[in-house]
């Protein structure tokens, strides 16, 4: 079975300084679990954001950027549903 694979170049310094403006990540819409540390690309507002998973309950997810001064997050728009989540990142390796 193949996997979607999703190219994104990282925009912004959210997720600085384990991903820079301009880089680009792989990512894959086939997954099966959520785990807290993962680095994910989710659907909020039209838009595509790449978080990092904070905390996780049965049908939400809380996410931050790394660079905790310089990211629009959780912290200010609340839990997010599970799928606002639409890909994981798996290169570069970013779990914690």
């Amino acid at each position: 079975m193949k996997r979607p694979i999703l190219f994104q170049r990282v925009v912004g310094i959210s997720m600085a300084s384990k991903l820079r403006p301009g880089q680009i990540i792989i990512a894959t819409s086939f997954f099966r679990r959520l785990h807290p540390g993962r680095v994910v690309i989710l659907r909020k507002n039209n838009r595509e954001l790449v978080k990092r998973i904070e905390q996780i309950d049965k049908e939400k997810v809380f996410v931050i950027g790394d660079s905790l001064s310089a990211s629009t997050d959780s912290r200010q728009f609340g839990w997010l549903d599970r799928s606002t989540v639409v890909a994981r990142v798996f290169r570069p390796n970013l779990a914690k």
